[in-house]
C-alpha cells in the first residue's frame, strides 16, 4: 500500500516506521523544518507543507495513495487533511488528542473510516498499572462490549505465540500493543508476546474468560 502520513511527531513517526517495515510506502508531510529533516534521515519520501492545504496533499500525490493517516496534535489539520483524502478515495484515520470528548468522536466519526486516540490508549495502559491486575475495563461501548486492557502474564500460553497466531475468541479484536517502557501502539501481527506486554482489546463481555486462558498462567 502506498500511505500519506500527515505529522511526524510521536504518533506520525512510529506509524511510519511501522508500515515501513512491513513493506508499505510511506510518504510523509510535514510543515516543522526540524521534524522534515528527521523524516528524510529516518529514509523517508517527505514533503514539507501544511497537511490541511489540497495543494500540499497534491504534491505527496494523494491522487495515488491508499490510505492517508492524519496524526498531528490539531484536530482542524487532521480532519481537513481526511476529507481532502477521502475526495480522492483515500482511507482515512483521524488523530483525536487528549482532549477527547465523546461529543467530538460523535461529529467526525461520521466522515472518516476510523478514528484513533493515542493518548487515551497510553493513559488506559498507565491505569492498568498503577491499579494492578491483569484484565481492567476501560470503557463499556454497549451493552455487552467493552474495551479493556490485559497483561500477558509469565507461563501463560500465549508467550511466544505471534500476534497472528493467537487463537482469538469470536467478537475479540486487538487495537494496540505495548511492551515496556513504551506506551501502546498499533499492533504487527509478526510481534512475539512477553509477560507484561498489554493489549487493548474490544471484547464482547461473554469472549472474556476464553481470552483470559490464553492470556493468564495456568491456574
Amino acid at each position: 500500500m502506498r500511505v500519506i502520513i500527515v505529522g511526524y511527531g510521536r504518533v506520525g513517526r512510529r506509524t511510519a516506521r511501522i508500515l515501513s517495515e512491513e513493506g508499505h510506502e510511506a510518504v510523509i508531510v510535514e510543515r516543522n523544518p526540524d521534524r522534515v529533516e528527521r523524516a528524510r534521515s529516518d529514509g523517508f519520501e517527505v514533503v514539507g507543507g501544511n497537511g490541511e492545504e489540497e495543494a500540499v496533499l497534491r504534491e505527496a500525490d494523494v491522487e495515488s495513495a491508499d490510505a492517508i493517516g492524519a496524526f498531528t496534535p490539531d484536530l482542524n489539520t487532521n480532519f481537513a487533511a481526511c476529507m481532502v483524502g477521502s475526495h480522492h478515495g483515500c482511507r482515512t484515520v483521524l488523530r483525536i488528542d487528549e482532549d477527547y470528548r465523546e461529543e467530538i468522536y460523535e461529529k467526525y466519526a461520521e466522515n472518516v473510516d476510523e478514528i484513533v486516540y493515542p493518548e487515551r490508549l497510553g493513559a488506559a495502559g498507565a491505569k492498568t498499572a498503577m491499579l494492578g491486575g491483569n484484565f481492567n475495563a476501560i470503557a463499556d461501548l454497549a451493552a455487552n462490549l467493552q474495551l479493556q486492557v490485559v497483561q500477558v502474564e509469565s507461563e501463560a500460553p500465549a508467550v511466544g505465540k505471534r500476534l497472528s497466531e493467537l487463537d482469538l475468541p469470536e467478537g475479540v479484536k486487538v487495537y494496540a500493543h505495548g511492551r515496556r517502557p513504551e506506551s501502546l501502539t498499533i499492533p504487527l501481527p509478526g510481534t512475539e508476546l512477553q509477560p507484561g506486554d498489554e493489549l487493548a482489546v474490544i471484547l464482547d463481555v461473554g469472549a472474556s474468560d476464553s481470552l483470559r486462558s490464553q492470556l493468564s498462567a495456568p491456574s
